[in-house]
């Protein structure tokens, strides 16, 4: 593996590993010592610390020259504008978001995405780093799209092994509504709004692609 990969890979495993000892372990020992704004602050410059030089590190690795079939992009197409069918839905109405009341997470139900499962976002980032792993477009993205396909799937089991011990009862009732498997056959409980706004979202990120990437994606590899 040459430099700028092997870099690429500490980074991400940096990125990966910072996340979840800073969100389980290490938690409530930096909560008690620096308090909630100050574990905040900590947590967030490592983060960024951590995702720059992922970046950098990225953009410093050999681009690659993958050439995918057709079949594989139209999938990927279709993985992506589920990820954001998911991403846009779990923004509202999501009792797991940090500071959630336990009388909220109580008397939440599980409507639109969260019948899907209740970890969408997760989940649609899950997603769109499959679609890059299935495009296999270079070493170096696979690295990338592997990192955080880790992240957001055990991330997504450690909240709710978090969540459980906080909250005991509170969130078993909503495990029961719910389920961390997607169940694919739901998507059309997110409604015709969010599945509108998903593929209008999805036109225009997979047309700047080409311009930040320097690949074109979506129905764009086609277009002129």
């Amino acid at each position: 593996m040459n430099p700028q990969l092997t870099s690429l890979l500490a980074a991400s495993i940096a990125f990966v590993g910072t996340h979840f000892i800073l969100s389980h372990p290490l938690r409530a020992g930096l909560v008690r010592a620096l308090g909630e704004k100050g574990f905040l602050a900590v947590y967030s410059l490592v983060s960024l610390g951590t995702f720059a030089w992922m970046v950098m590190a990225f953009r410093a690795s050999p681009p690659g020259a993958g050439v995918m079939s057709d079949g594989a992009w139209v999938a990927a197409s279709v993985l992506t504008i589920v990820a954001l069918v998911l991403f846009i839905g779990s923004l509202s109405g999501n009792p797991a978001l940090p500071d959630t009341p336990a009388d909220k997470v109580a008397a939440a139900r599980a409507q639109g995405v969260f019948r899907v499962t209740r970890h969408p976002m997760m989940w649609g980032f899950a997603l769109w780093a499959l679609a890059h792993i299935l495009l296999g477009w270079s070493e170096r993205t696979l690295i990338l799209a592997g990192s955080l396909l880790i992240l957001a799937l055990v991330g997504a089991h450690l909240q709710d092994r978090k969540k459980e011990a906080l909250l005991g009862d509170v969130w078993s009732h909503w495990e029961a509504q719910t389920s961390y498997w997607p169940r694919w056959h739901r998507l059309g409980a997110a409604g015709p709004l969010i599945w509108m706004t998903a593929i209008v979202v999805w036109l225009g990120a997979t047309w700047a692609h080409l311009w930040l990437a320097g690949i074109p994606a979506g129905v764009w590899k086609w277009a002129g």
